[in-house]
């Protein structure tokens, strides 16, 4: 007899290791799908626009130096001559004052099953230009002459596609259109509006404003340049995702959308040393301006992402299948039935198969009601099937009911992630105490014999 309990354990034991081969491919296909949206969301932004990153705007002064200097000769390497050196140089100028006002709203683009959502943002420029002196500008002699060229005022913007309308700044009393191509050479992506020597002069302090409506996909991000920087965005997305360098200082979301306020000075973000050191490179940054600056974002993405849900639920998948099991071998001690491994299988099997159908009915169906569909429907099937193997009906209805809580538990673990391991702690602890509860009259030497 003792042997007969140790291979009934042994043989329980075997078949939850089987059972972990389909949960296992349940996970793989998860991971598919989780692909196949991915795809959806690159397809979406190859055909209409991508994540937005808005840069400054900065004023970009561009100059000549002309000096003389001593080479050597060709001809004669001892000697030298005097030769006038005439170089292109560039100075990025940043707005003392930067404030940023945008109302972003948001709609769904569909692949297929798969959904994403893009924005369109409102946004006003304000601010204004501190305009240094011909003297204060870099130079490699001290005694060149400076020549100033024509500035431009550039604003970087991602991925153009998501301008929805030639802007006009005004600068000054001026209104002036912006033209195609940033001119920074480290995001030539975007729109520059071009000034004249008038509109520069050294010293002089110039305000400007504009609007801008941009649109995008999935997250927006701004990139600090000013020396203080207010920014204010708002939305009624009501599940923002807040991140980069910098949290917003004040921010309120509710059910009708969220209002956020960021608040930047230059001694908090590098972004200006950071743009410099890319400009003085003179190539194209491979990474974007929002990875190799300091920056911030605000992402507009849906607040469950089923395949996530689906696998965080999949992981508890074996912990189900050991409680059923376990309680299956306690009801055999105390009711003294014998349930054949075939059965253990078989209701093993019908636990996996729930997560089968939590994935695939939520990607046609709120993820809520597809996990209460699949779990009525496992949970029927397996209280059905136990009502005639354990020889009563309310046997049945007794191990759904049990069924039952587990799956609420499970669920109460997918939406308070941040509380997941204290419930589950809880949870195990419960069971461990029923359990112990359940059996405390058990004689197991004399159940072995």
């Amino acid at each position: 007899m003792q042997k007969k309990l140790l291979f009934k354990i042994a043989a329980i034991a075997l078949l939850m290791l089987l059972i972990g081969v389909p949960l296992m491919i349940i996970q793989s296909t998860i991971g598919e799908r989780l692909h196949f949206r991915e795809e959806a969301v690159r397809s979406i932004a190859d055909d209409s626009v991508r994540e937005q990153t808005v840069t400054g705007p900065l004023l970009v002064l561009p100059y000549t130096e002309e000096y003389e200097a001593l080479v050597a000769d060709k001809e004669d390497k001892d000697t030298s001559k005097r030769v006038t050196v005439v170089e292109q140089r560039r100075k990025l100028v940043y707005p003392e004052q930067l404030v940023i006002t945008g109302d972003i709203g948001t709609e769904r683009r569909y692949r297929g099953i798969h959904q994403v959502l893009v924005y369109t943002g409102q946004h006003k420029f304000s601010g204004n230009f501190q305009l240094p002196q011909l003297s204060e500008l870099p130079r490699h002699n001290a005694g060149s002459r400076i020549t100033p060229g024509l500035p431009y005022m550039a604003l970087p913007v991602a991925d153009v596609r998501g301008i929805r309308d030639i802007p006009k700044v005004q600068w000054g009393s001026r209104q002036i259109e912006f033209e195609q191509g940033s001119g920074v050479l480290a995001s030539p992506s975007g729109m520059h509006a071009p000034l004249s020597a008038a509109d520069a002069a050294p010293g002089a302090t110039v305000a400007f404003q504009f609007s801008l409506a941009l649109a995008g996909i999935e997250r927006q991000h701004v990139v600090p340049l000013g020396k203080n920087n207010t920014v204010t965005l708002s939305s009624a997305w009501p599940h923002p995702q807040f991140g980069g360098r910098f949290l917003p200082e004040q921010r309120t979301i509710s059910d009708k959308g969220f209002n956020a306020r960021w608040r930047v000075s230059a001694l908090a973000s590098g972004a200006q040393q950071q743009l410099d050191a890319l400009e003085a490179r003179g190539e194209p940054s491979a990474r974007g301006l929002a990875a190799e600056l300091d920056s911030f974002n605000v992402g507009f993405v849906e607040p469950v992402n089923i395949y996530s849900q689906a696998d965080r639920a999949t992981k508890y998948g074996l912990l189900f299948v050991a409680l059923t099991f376990a309680a299956f071998f306690v009801f055999e001690i105390l009711q003294q039935l014998r349930i054949h491994p075939i059965q253990y299988l078989l209701v093993g099997l019908a636990l996996a198969l729930f997560f089968l159908l939590l994935v695939g009915l939520s990607e046609h169906i709120e993820f809520v009601w597809a996990y209460l569909t699949a779990s009525v429907a496992c949970i029927v099937l397996i209280g059905f099937y136990l009502g005639h193997v354990l020889g009563r009906m309310r046997r049945g209805i007794g191990f759904g009911a049990g069924l039952s809580l587990l799956y609420a538990a499970l669920y109460g673990l997918l939406i308070s992630e941040n509380n997941a391991l204290v419930l589950g702690s809880l949870l195990l602890f419960a069971v461990l105490a029923a359990l112990m509860v359940v059996t405390r009259k058990v004689d197991w030497y004399q159940l072995g014999q």
